[in-house]
């Protein structure tokens, strides 16, 4: 634990649910974390849930747009100087059968889980390869397993899961680890979800949390690239 503490991370969708969580994992255990979000206040007030606050940036980002998301990481360097640990993890879901979608709805998605994560990467990768870093992606189940009413949510989650797995192929080379996370179930906002008792037997935010933490203690010479992780027993209330 103690090679990961003072150690650099931003998380993308931070302001809430898994982004939150592994925010406080990373920051209990000595790291410094920049989260980001559309709007500001909302991440400030987030961050405030953090402890340690020396070691937390709060950041507006909308990952759609590259330039908030250069600008993200520059203000990143320009408060630490370096960036060693990023995670894509902002997303959004609109479920509802393909003849019935709306073209909104199928661009939201597009543009923040699919070209969110190329922004991401794209506005972190020099500094991840100046660093020898880690890139992680929270993908889904949905990624591989494809569902009616999901056709968008699918789309985006497969091509995160290939993106991310492409991407590790072509910055290996540079000792840059690259990982995607594959939830199933977990118990969040998402989706216009309300987390309570109800979601017990979900995954919680804090299990991802300790996941992105195994992965970063990992030796160096080992890279679980892609991670499926579901509720040990489904619903059955």
């Amino acid at each position: 634990m103690e090679k990961l503490k003072g150690k650099v991370a931003y998380i993308t969708g931070g302001s809430k649910g898994i982004g939150l969580a592994i925010a406080k994992t990373l920051v209990e255990i000595g790291m410094k974390v920049a989260i980001s979000g559309r709007d500001l206040k909302t991440v400030e007030i987030a961050a405030e849930y953090l402890e340690n606050k020396e070691n937390v940036l709060a950041l507006a980002s909308d990952v759609t747009n590259i330039e908030d998301e250069q600008a993200a990481i520059s203000a990143i360097i320009d408060t630490w100087g370096k960036v060693d640990v990023v995670l894509a993890n902002a997303g959004v879901g609109h479920f509802s059968p393909i003849d019935q979608m709306s073209i909104k709805d199928w661009h939201t998605m597009i543009d923040t889980n699919l070209n969110g994560v190329f922004h991401t990467l794209k506005a972190s990768v020099e500094e991840l390869k100046k660093s020898k870093g880690y890139f992680i992606t929270l993908a889904s189940l949905a990624g591989a397993n494809f569902f009616a009413k999901g056709a968008g949510y699918n789309a985006t989650k497969f091509g995160v899961v290939g993106f991310t797995q492409a991407a590790m192929l072509d910055l290996r080379q540079y000792d840059i680890k690259v990982s995607t996370i594959m939830p199933g179930s977990v118990s969040t906002e998402f989706a216009g979800n309300s987390p309570s008792d109800k979601d017990a037997w979900k995954i919680q935010p804090e299990d991802i949390g300790e996941l992105v933490l195994d992965l970063l203690k990992m030796h160096p010479r080992t890279l679980p690239s892609k991670i499926e992780v579901r509720p040990t027993r489904p619903d059955k209330r």
